[in-house]
C-alpha cells in the first residue's frame, strides 16, 4: 500500500480528512494487502521497498496505537511521495514533522522480526476479512468503498469525505 496511487488518493482525499472529524468516534486500523508464502516470505505488491514503508507504517501506528493523528499523519506524508520510500531522506523528515522519534521507527523495522511480524499479521488481518484491492474501506465490519486503477468502485454511500463522515455518524452517533 505505501507505494501504490491508490492508497496514496485514499488516504490523503478520503481517509486522513475524514478521521480528523472522527478520531474520537472510531477505532481505526490501517492494515495492508500482500502474500505470505509457504516460508513466511512476504512478498508485497509494489516490491520490496513497499514493504518495508508499510514496516514504517505499522510501526508508526505499534509506537502510537492511540493516536491516529500521528500514525496516520505519519503514513500519509510518505505515501504522499511513494516513489523515495525507504529513503532516510523521506522518512527521517516526514517522521519529525509527527513527533516520531526516528530511531525509534528504525529499530522497530530493524528489531529481530518485529516489523516483518507486524506487517505478517496486517496482511492475515486484510486477507481474513476478503480485502483484495488497495485501498478498501471498511465500515462496521463490512466493504464501503474501494479505490482501484484511479477510480472508485463499489461505493453505494458515496466516495466523499462527507458521506464516509454521516455514515460513521449514523452508526456510531
Amino acid at each position: 500500500m505505501s507505494k501504490c496511487p491508490d492508497a496514496r488518493d485514499c488516504l490523503r482525499d478520503l481517509v486522513v480528512p475524514a478521521m480528523e472529524q472522527l478520531v474520537d468516534k472510531v477505532n481505526f486500523t490501517l492494515s495492508f494487502i500482500g502474500s505470505v508464502d509457504s516460508n513466511d516470505s512476504v512478498h508485497c505488491k509494489h516490491g520490496s521497498t513497499e514493504c518495508l514503508g508499510n514496516m514504517l507504517a505499522l510501526c508508526a501506528i505499534n509506537l502510537y496505537p492511540q493516536d491516529p493523528v500521528i500514525y496516520l499523519g505519519f503514513s500519509n506524508c510518505l505515501i504522499s511521495s511513494y516513489s523515495k520510500i525507504p529513503s532516510r531522506e523521506l522518512v527521517e523528515p516526514c517522521a519529525l514533522e509527527h513527533g516520531i522519534p526516528f530511531e525509534d521507527l528504525n529499530a522497530c523495522v530493524s528489531e529481530e522480526g518485529k516489523g516483518l511480524d507486524l506487517l505478517t499479521d496486517s496482511i492475515e488481518r486484510s486477507e481474513a476479512v476478503g480485502v483484495k484491492r488497495s485501498c478498501t474501506v471498511r465500515v462496521d465490519n463490512k466493504i464501503w468503498c474501494v479505490r482501484d486503477g484511479g477510480q472508485w468502485k463499489d461505493c453505494p454511500g458515496g466516495s466523499d469525505v462527507n458521506s464516509l463522515v454521516q455514515e460513521v455518524k449514523r452508526l456510531y452517533g
